[in-house]
């Protein structure tokens, strides 16, 4: 057994507080830092890290031990202080510099917090360098538990940058989750997560807080391009994948049951499914903090875990960790009658996915639930304590505690968490709290020593550098990016483009209006001004085609767009006049109005609000990119009977009634570099990709549909009479009909059975038909046997 990418025995790294790595003939290579204290143990012809510093070989430390065993051990050694800090999961960490921060220093000091959450880093070298610092300050700390560093995805494309097979690059590109399941290829999400595994264990992360797994069957979400769209048996294949993908280790790299040095954690969210807000509102937002379920279809949502995440096949069985969501599923607790946030509810977690679904892995929260929501709805920051907010801080950690909860998302000091200890005393006494926090404890920590981490948490940087973006995964992001494109409409087969003389052709590629823009979660405007500029890389297009601003002069347009950005669902401008301050999510480009909206909302409430309604019917909202609607059609009337391609980057479904018949050509993507929709447009490559939804004809089937329901919109219909359904892309032979859309073959409803509200309609229907049917026979009878 011996972990990838190490420098030779006994060698010293520079710049990396004195870390020695041991090889071992039988056993696991040993990182360690000798400024840490920690020393070697030798026995016979194996060797050992002492942790704990006390002279002597405790079971934790014996590599030869099972997980369970090893955990077990270390749980029982741990105090409450350690283990509420094991407990803790950071606030947002960018890793801008090599070395800690002195936030950093305290809390894995004073907090004996071990699990960080990094987001950006300055470069792979840097956040190898950053981890060494990181675990050598933890080794040498009470019982030498090392850091579990996570997460969130990270390996999206910069649309502008050329693929080159070989360039490095900071770190592989591929297509958002929408776009992977826009693959219809589990195969591509598996080699995805095997890949990517191997890079964030290069850049010392060793869990993954995803995959993101709920079912988006409300298409106005604006979490929907982070999931595997609205198919349960599409995104539980893609689940599995993933899973397998990032956590399985073999041959030489593997401790037991697939778990090993290559092995990343996979955290899979957002338990029961989160794509249900009401009115597609999200519950990052005190205005989105409802999921609702008209179509009484709550068990659809949950299998993508059932059948995927908890059903793994490459050893590890599965994931081993869960994230609830925020949102409080509306009337759904049906022991209990609570309306409260997933991770505050006994039903969702404890009856649920502890008792009935047999789950016994790490349930982390999402990120800030514990503090008070702020004060303004419409802001992101502040807690989202959704239900509880009357409830205190320590009285949050506890309810969650004893629901069967572990860690807690972004929270850097223990207080709380000792607090709620003390309340659990009161209550049941400390035997039972200290057998409660040991039993988080070892879930914890099985999940750090199935990777190896007590091992070797050290990196060495040149090999990092090496790993990280290199050109074969570079590569292998790119032929997925291909692989994710859809084509929707290819009028007279006017792609590829290509000339009768094989000279390049002329596009024009007018400029786009970049609205002002906020970065993702609330943070800063990335271009606060909005601007004016190509929406493709030039020097990327002329490679393909030459280019001219001069309509007159061009063979053909080429649009690139963007998806309806249609708001969040709410203004505080419009409480300030009186209003509710809800709005409609609107998918279209131009203005909507929400005639079909409901009249009464199903959930609401919130203590800032006046009233429980939540509707906003006959209100009025317009896509923050409208003006990407005109570009289309301003572009087709100074191209006159030239070709106008559109290639839109897509987040949700959208309602392309407004300009479809008016481009000759639409290919869809969800996150590919430009390169990649060039190859398509030329011809070096062939669309294959699906669309894993529906595209809704109009705003009025979309705010008939119910919110947790699949595939229960109309469908749009094209100029050339295509349907846009869930499952339909074209090729260069027309409509694609292969492996994959029989494996996913619907008809026009759920691919499993709808749930019965959501077909009683129908059965009442065909109940009427009936009757009537019969009574006419009857008064047939009836009328010969009085002639």
């Amino acid at each position: 057994m011996q972990s990838p990418a190490l420098a030779d025995t006994n060698t010293t790294e520079e710049n990396a507080g004195e870390i020695e790595f041991i090889e071992q003939e039988n056993g696991p290579v040993l990182g360690y830092s000798s400024t840490s204290g920690v020393e070697i143990i030798q026995e016979g012809a194996n060797q050992f890290k002492d942790l704990n510093q006390n002279g002597e070989l405790d079971d934790y430390e014996d590599w030869r031990l099972s997980t369970e065993e090893r955990a077990a051990d270390l749980a029982s050694k741990m105090s409450i202080e350690e283990i509420a800090g094991l407990m803790l999961y950071s606030s947002h960490q960018s890793i801008d510099s090599a070395e800690l921060t002195d936030e950093q220093t305290s809390y894995i000091t004073n907090d004996n917090l071990r699990h960080v959450l990094i987001t950006n880093v300055e470069s792979p070298e840097t956040a190898a360098q950053w981890n060494n610092q990181a675990q050598t300050l933890a080794e040498g700390l009470g019982l030498g538990i090392p850091l579990n560093n996570s997460s969130d995805p990270r390996h999206s494309t910069d649309a502008s940058a050329e693929f080159n097979a070989g360039a490095d690059g900071d770190i592989s590109m591929w297509p958002e989750a929408i776009g992977l399941a826009a693959t219809f290829n589990p195969d591509i999400v598996e080699q995805f997560g095997h890949i990517a595994a191997e890079e964030y264990r290069a850049l010392g992360i060793a869990t993954a807080l995803s995959p993101q797994i709920d079912i988006a069957t409300d298409p106005r979400w604006y979490r929907f391009p982070g999931t595997f769209g609205e198919n349960a048996d599409l995104a539980a294949d893609m689940a599995k994948a993933y899973g397998d993908g990032f956590q399985t280790s073999t041959q030489q790299d593997e401790i037991a049951e697939g778990w090993g040095y290559t092995s990343v954690n996979t955290m899979a969210k957002h338990w029961p499914g989160g794509g249900t807000g009401e009115a597609g509102r999200d519950a990052h937002y005190a205005f989105g903090k409802y999921a609702v379920y008209p179509g009484d279809n709550f068990d659809e949502h949950l299998l993508p875990f059932l059948n995927g995440a908890f059903n793994l096949e490459g050893g590890t069985d599965s994931v081993s960790a869960i994230m609830p969501y925020y949102t409080i599923p509306w009337n759904q607790d049906q022991e209990y009658g609570e309306n409260v946030g997933n991770a505050y509810s006994e039903y969702i977690i404890q009856d649920l996915l502890r008792d009935k679904y047999d789950y016994d892995g790490v349930v982390t929260t999402d990120w800030g639930i514990i503090g008070d929501p702020n004060e303004d709805i419409e802001q992101f920051a502040g807690g989202k304590s959704w239900g509880v907010e009357e409830l205190s801080d320590p009285e949050r950690f506890y309810k969650v505690l004893i629901n069967g909860v572990d860690q807690f998302g972004g929270v850097d000091e223990a207080d709380g968490i000792l607090e709620a200890y003390q309340l659990g005393i009161e209550e049941h006494g400390e035997e039972f709290m200290r057998n409660r926090f040991e039993e988080s404890a070892v879930r914890l920590l099985k999940n750090v020593f199935q990777t190896g981490l007590f091992e070797n948490p050290y990196l060495n940087v040149q090999e990092t550098a090496e790993t990280v973006g290199n050109p074969d995964y570079m590569e292998a992001g790119f032929e997925a990016q291909l692989q994710s494109i859809v084509m929707l409409k290819n009028k007279d087969n006017v792609l590829p483009l290509q000339s009768e003389d094989n000279e390049k052709l002329t596009a024009y590629v007018p400029e786009r209006w970049f609205p002002p823009e906020e970065s993702s979660f609330g943070g800063d405007d990335e271009t606060p001004e909005g601007e004016w500029a190509s929406p493709l890389n030039l020097d990327i297009v002329e490679e393909y085609f030459n280019t001219t601003t001069n309509p007159d002069e061009a063979d053909f347009a080429l649009v690139g767009i963007e998806g309806p950005d249609g708001g969040l669902g709410y203004s505080s401008e419009d409480v300030e006049n009186g209003g509710n301050g809800y709005f409609p999510i609107t998918l279209q480009y131009g203005e909507y109005i929400a005639e079909h909206a409901r009249e009464e909302s199903i959930a609401g409430g919130h203590p800032t609000e006046d009233s429980a309604n939540r509707s906003y019917k006959d209100k009025t909202v317009t896509a923050s990119n409208t003006k990407d609607l005109d570009l289309v059609l301003e572009t087709k009337e100074k191209m006159g009977d030239k070709p106008v391609i559109a290639s839109i980057s897509m987040n949700n479904p959208s309602v392309l009634a407004e300009f479809e018949d008016q481009v000759d050509a639409i290919l869809v993507n969800f996150g590919v570099q430009d390169q990649a929709v060039l190859e398509m447009l030329s011809g070096e490559e062939e669309p294959s990709g699906l669309l894993p939804f529906q595209m809704p004809a109009n705003m009025k089937t979309v705010e008939e549909q119910y919110e947790d329901v699949a595939h229960d919109m109309i469908a749009y219909v094209d100029s050339e009479r295509n349907t846009y359904d869930f499952a339909f892309g074209l090729n260069w032979d027309g409509v694609i009909q292969d492996e994959r859309t029989e494996r996913y073959e619907f008809d026009g409803a759920s691919s499993n059975e709808l749930p019965e509200t959501a077909t009683s309609m129908n059965i009442y229907l065909v109940f009427g038909l009936l009757l009537l049917l019969l009574g006419g026979v009857f008064l047939i009878i009836k009328r010969r046997k009085n002639t």
